[in-house]
């Protein structure tokens, strides 16, 4: 496989990183943050996971080996539970409005920069491969423009055999893929294979990974014995349209008002975005009502791959009548 195209030395060519990012659909600079406010951070969600016993107690705190016994992952309650107490951290917030960040977007994209409230953390266990992030888009959960760009961040050294983050180059030119059920996040994967399309390579802490939200990506399994910690942080114009749940904490059923108390004191952070005069546009639930639908015929006939979407609509449907479907499908599933 075909390592990522480093853009660091032509980070202060803004028509060279936009020709790329357009081309490629994705822009890899190695070093582009200092590891200290990314190494505080790993350390304090790590306390988070060593109360909770996602890590040996008897190692120390830096080296996340992971308590296989406590695996859980999004959108569990065990998980979302460590995840909201990650999730209040002022510093979480903070890192995606890091001017190495911003300034490099804004000079690419020739305007001001959103970056969404809606920061993603992920804490990946290793060994369990099945709930490895299958090839999606990212457009589909974010929707609004399809211009939208993650910044995809380690918050340590990723060795191969900790795994990361693949991308299929070149794949945000063809619309939305197709697509079915899936173990991991988001429960659903793109079916087009993408042969001769995959590159990646091994991260080092301060690497960020930006991508469009068309690009077909996905998560490397970590094989090692430790936690793997990373962030999404995502940004678009401010004059492109937005999704209303882009505005919205990922850990509902928190609020903004729960989150800010939780600071000792007021921040630049508290509702950032109200300054702009964003457009809003209306989420289109088509997409996953194609998942869940395929979801709910493969869980009646007993397949375990429907897990994860059942999760999701457990979690997160607006639709009563659907989360008490699905919890009797997964009720039938833990007990077969």
């Amino acid at each position: 496989m075909q390592p990522f195209l480093d853009s660091k030395n032509v980070i202060e060519n803004s028509a060279e990183l936009a020709r790329r990012l357009q081309r490629d659909g994705y822009l890899f600079i190695s070093s582009l943050l200092p590891s200290k406010p990314l190494e505080e951070l790993r350390l304090k969600n790590l306390q988070v996971a060593r109360n909770a016993g996602w890590i040996q107690s008897e190692t120390p705190l830096n080296e996340a080996v992971a308590e296989l016994d406590s695996f859980c992952v999004e959108p569990e309650p065990t998980y979302m539970k460590q995840y909201q107490e990650m999730y209040c951290l002022p510093e979480f917030h903070a890192l995606q409005h890091r001017r190495e960040l911003v300034d490099l977007l804004q000079n690419i994209l020739g305007e001001t920069v959103l970056p969404h409230p809606r920061i993603i953390g992920r804490t990946i266990f290793p060994s369990f491969e099945a709930y490895t992030t299958p090839p999606h888009q990212d457009f589909i959960p974010i929707q609004g423009t399809p211009d939208t760009y993650t910044a995809w961040i380690p918050l340590s050294d990723l060795p191969p055999e900790m795994g990361g983050l693949q991308i299929a180059s070149g794949s945000h030119r063809k619309g939305v893929y197709d697509f079915k059920p899936a173990m991991g996040a988001g429960g659903l994967e793109v079916t087009d294979p993408l042969d001769g399309t995959w590159v990646t390579n091994p991260f080092s802490q301060g690497d960020v990974l930006f991508f469009h939200s068309m690009v077909v990506h996905k998560g490397v399994p970590n094989r090692s014995n430790k936690l793997r910690m990373s962030i999404d942080a995502r940004y678009q114009k401010v004059s492109d349209p937005i999704a209303p749940g882009s505005l919205e904490p990922h850990t509902k059923p928190q609020t903004w008002e729960n989150i800010y108390a939780r600071w000792h004191k007021r921040s630049y952070l508290n509702y950032y975005w109200k300054k702009w005069d964003l457009q809003m546009v209306d989420y289109d639930d088509s997409y996953h009502e194609k998942r869940d639908a395929m979801a709910f015929k493969m869980a009646e006939n007993g397949d375990p791959v429907a897990r994860s979407a059942l999760q999701r609509i457990i979690a997160r449907d607006k639709n009563p009548g659907k989360r008490q479907r699905a919890q009797k499908l997964l009720k039938v599933m833990d007990t077969n």
